[in-house]
């Protein structure tokens, strides 16, 4: 018999957009003879159609499994995937916590700093306590500006002068209460996916050529101007450097399922720092998780049969746990 599977997307947030691009992508890709498709979308208002997947146990014995295509708040955070643990759906991707630790930079960059895993010197301020001074005093020029909790760079700002710093947390507090400021590094961007739950592996690695000052908004999905290389053209130290590092990373957030890891190779010291991890990473047709994977042995059909699959173990290893005496 076909797996029923629900692909939610759309959603609130400001990747809404992004969000019907990679579910329309996955829906295209996945093998009609395998999977009966079921489509939930979220309008930018938070309304579903054809209607919400409720918080009731058993309330959907018709889905098999949920495969969750929100890219960012709402979504990304952990948010919809507490909604479906509170249904007991098999859903596809991180569980709550990994999600809400890795949405928020802040706390992704806190976790890996236990791990000994090296991130980018940054500080943390807020909308109403936005404290600039702290900031220059603390971070050399360049900084990058970012809201601490969203993605595929929307709100981000370079910032090259203390005259610019105002404008751009002003413009990061717009999409979240809290932002982060980082020291900006000169070197290459690179990406690596990472699949799996009790024993995660690693893709090949690729390299993001920008075609801008930095990889922006426009720059991934407007312009169609910035350039890829998969695999990245790296020494194979380290790229295997790289892979456990995306792995670490993985396992130090406590994710499953799927998740890119992002990574600037500064030219100057050669060294490698964990930007951030992406839980619900893009499937657009320029996406690089697909990609990656595929330049890594996993063609797009066989790499959905495996998340799904991921999930389903996942929720049969749930089973095994007691909520009641």
């Amino acid at each position: 018999m076909k797996l029923r599977v629900a692909v939610v997307y759309g959603g609130r947030s400001g990747e809404h957009e992004i969000s019907i691009r990679s579910a329309k992508t996955i829906l295209e890709r996945m093998d009609p003879a395998k999977y009966e498709k079921i489509e939930y979308f979220i309008d930018k208002s938070g309304k579903w159609s054809p209607r919400p997947i409720l918080p009731e146990p058993g309330a959907h014995p018709d889905i098999d499994v949920v495969f969750p295509v929100l890219h960012g708040t709402f979504g990304e955070d952990g948010t919809v995937q507490g909604l479906l643990e509170m249904a007991d759906l098999p859903y596809v991707g991180a569980g709550v916590m990994a999600s809400s630790v890795s949405m928020d930079k802040e706390m992704m960059k806190r976790v890996c700093l236990e791990r000994m895993l090296p991130v980018v010197d940054y500080a943390t301020v807020t909308r109403d306590n936005p404290d600039l001074d702290g900031i220059r005093k603390r971070l050399p020029f360049p900084l990058f500006v970012k809201p601490a909790n969203l993605g595929s760079s929307v709100g981000i700002s370079k910032v090259r002068n203390a005259a610019e710093l105002e404008a751009a947390v002003r413009l990061a507090a717009e999409y979240d209460r809290k932002v982060i400021v980082e020291r900006g590094i000169v070197g290459r961007e690179l990406e690596c996916a990472v699949l799996g739950n009790e024993a995660p592996v690693a893709s090949l690695p690729c390299e993001i050529l920008p075609s801008r000052d930095f990889y922006d908004y426009e720059d991934k999905y407007l312009l169609d101007r910035a350039e890829t290389r998969v695999p990245a053209d790296l020494p194979h130290d380290k790229t295997e450097e790289l892979r456990a590092l995306a792995v670490g990373c993985y396992r130090a957030v406590e994710c499953e399922g799927m998740a890119r890891v992002d990574f600037f190779l500064e030219t100057a010291t050669g060294r490698l720092y964990i930007n951030e991890i992406n839980t619900i990473p893009g499937f657009t047709s320029i996406s690089m998780y697909p990609k990656m994977w595929e330049h890594s042995g996993i063609p797009f059909p066989a790499l959905i049969d495996e998340l799904i699959g991921l999930a389903l173990e996942r929720h049969r290893r749930k089973k095994a746990t007691k909520f009641t005496r």
